[in-house]
């Protein structure tokens, strides 16, 4: 079972960039496919990123297409999300998550998850 950590939330202005960590241990990352997603306040939970586990296949929610970035590192044992040009509406919690998916799959779908970390804020302000 892996465990996942997530890091480098913060709060920054509109237009600023953040760049969030997920750290997993337990196992090695490159048995899972990873995704980003993130839940505002009132709202559920949303997918925002996803990667597979070569990394050659990557997929984007429409509102973040162009503007982040999702990344991995297998021999670190990383994923990372690189936002720039945020935005107030960016404004959530951010999680990471793994799923043990086939090489080239990247799910974009939280059912399709099965380990989630605890996730990190991110506030954009206007």
């Amino acid at each position: 079972q892996v465990q996942l950590v997530e890091s480098g939330g913060g709060l920054v202005q509109a237009g600023g960039s953040l760049r969030l960590s997920c750290a997993a241990s337990g196992r090695t990352l490159s048995s899972y496919a990873m995704g980003w997603f993130r839940q505002a306040p009132g709202k559920e939970r949303e997918f925002v990123a996803t990667i597979s586990r070569s990394a050659i296949s990557t997929y984007y929610a429409d509102s973040v297409k162009g503007r982040f970035i999702i990344s991995r590192d297998n021999a670190k044992n990383t994923v990372t999300l690189q936002m720039n040009s945020l935005k107030p509406e960016d404004t959530a919690v951010y999680y990471c998550a793994a799923e043990p998916a086939s090489w080239h799959i990247a799910p974009a779908h939280e059912y399709e998850y099965d380990y989630w970390g605890q996730g990190t804020q991110v506030a954009v302000s206007s």
